[in-house]
């Protein structure tokens, strides 16, 4: 399972702002196209990893550095019992580790991630000016941001509270990460996300901010985070980043193919569910709406929509059942009725081909086309590229959590492909067509 913290389609607006004639820093661009071309080529080497690592890794927790590079794990600096390294970015995923280990063992009763003491491993310094984090079934990894839209992704603490959040629901429900399911995994991120940063700052619901990755937007980004659990779809308006486009109500419910059915984007139906059951219920964010979310995340199947987590979430509040209804029924969710959402594809032209990339933390989407019968280097390196691959084999798959996506479409043929099943010749197209240069 991989999960980021940036929407794929958050990047993708920053890395084609220069297209749309838009003034932004020439190395955010570049990092934004590096960060979502390196979270591509992650391959099955995690899952090898994941199964050999998780035999003999249990109890406490390590976090390790990268030196800016892009091996895994890297090199250990801090583990549970060692003092403070100096390093800020290791320094506060130990912290954020401890305190998220902390919350999930006193309020649910959870002894790690997998509720067997497995251990934590975090990686920072991954990459260089890396604009995302992400949990890739083994470890949690965080890049030090752009240094100009993004800051270090370690600084939040919700931002390694959601990634560890993946990781709860991978051992849990197991939520498909598609549709509506995938929306529910990302608001389950979201709401153990908010549910940490708000028992850190010893606050109740009703005075809690409710925006999940706050100081992770430096100074000059019209924002002040990445999503908004109370108003779904006004954490930034900014002439780089775009408008966030989360909806916050099922009328506004995002029917798309990219970002894995738009998980980033529906995700704030729940999320806003989650924030009104949690005021009207009172006290701790937590111990209240936190531990009915958790109860029902133990109960729902892998392909729960949110009807059906609505349903479980009544069932799991006790005397507080028609206060989590009228929450889910103010989103337009009706726990008793069933979700009718269908998506549709256009039909390109056959001498197109097509790749949009969506998905990630952020959920951003870039889409572009390439005319395969033009002239040029582009259109020849892609003509080859798509006379050998095999777009019938392509391997698909189910994808992780806050990874990205990527679909291909040419002629009457479409490709939807998970990040981890990215192939070497796949991952050039992509950087042909959405023009990433080599």
């Amino acid at each position: 399972m991989r999960c980021g913290f940036v929407p794929p389609y958050l990047l993708e607006q920053i890395a084609r702002a220069p297209d749309l004639g838009q003034a932004v820093d020439p190395g955010a661009v570049l990092a934004c196209r590096e960060t979502l071309m390196i979270d591509a080529m992650f391959r099955d080497l995690r899952q090898r990893e994941r199964l050999r690592i998780d035999a003999i890794e249990t109890g406490g927790w390590i976090v390790h550095t990268a030196l800016n590079g892009a091996s895994l794990p890297g090199t250990p600096v801090r583990s549970q019992d060692d003092d403070e390294s100096g390093d800020e970015a290791v320094d506060e995923a130990w912290s954020g580790i401890a305190a998220t280990l902390e919350m999930f063992a006193e309020v649910y009763d959870r002894t790690s991630y997998d509720d067997a003491a497995a251990r934590v491993m975090a990686t920072v310094h991954y990459q260089r000016d890396y604009d995302n984090a992400f949990w890739d079934g083994t470890r949690l990894v965080f890049g030090d941001g752009d240094g100009v839209i993004f800051d270090r992704f370690t600084k939040p603490v919700d931002v390694l509270a959601h990634e560890f959040s993946h990781a709860v629901t991978e051992h849990t429900a197991g939520l498909v990460y598609q549709g509506q399911s995938g929306a529910l995994n990302e608001s389950v991120s979201d709401v153990f996300a908010s549910c940490l940063k708000q028992r850190l700052l010893g606050q109740d619901a009703s005075e809690g901010d409710w925006l999940i990755g706050a100081g992770l937007l430096l100074p000059g980004v019209r924002g002040v985070a990445l999503r908004s659990m109370a108003a779904p779809g006004t954490a930034y308006d900014d002439p780089v980043l775009g408008k966030d486009p989360q909806a916050g109500h099922l009328d506004g419910y995002v029917e798309t193919q990219d970002d894995n059915g738009g998980v980033h984007l529906n995700s704030g139906i729940p999320n806003r569910a989650f924030q009104l059951a949690a005021v009207a219920i009172g006290g701790s964010s937590a111990e209240g709406a936190g531990r009915i979310w958790y109860d029902a995340l133990l109960s729902v199947a892998a392909d729960a929509d949110f009807v059906a987590f609505a349903a479980a979430t009544v069932a799991a509040a006790g005397e507080h059942a028609d206060v989590v209804r009228e929450a889910w029924s103010q989103v337009g969710v009706d726990s008793t009725a069933r979700a009718d959402l269908h998506s549709a594809a256009a039909v390109p032209d056959s001498g197109v081909v097509e790749v949009s990339r969506s998905g990630g933390f952020a959920g951003l989407v870039t889409a572009r086309s390439l005319d395969l019968t033009a002239e040029g280097d582009r259109a020849q390196e892609a003509r080859s590229l798509v006379e050998r691959i095999d777009f019938a084999q392509t391997a698909s798959g189910s994808s992780h959590p806050d990874g990205y996506v990527y679909r291909f479409r040419v002629g009457d043929t479409e490709v939807t492909v998970p990040e981890h099943h990215v192939s070497g010749d796949l991952a050039r197209l992509a950087a042909i067509v959405l023009d990433e240069g080599d």
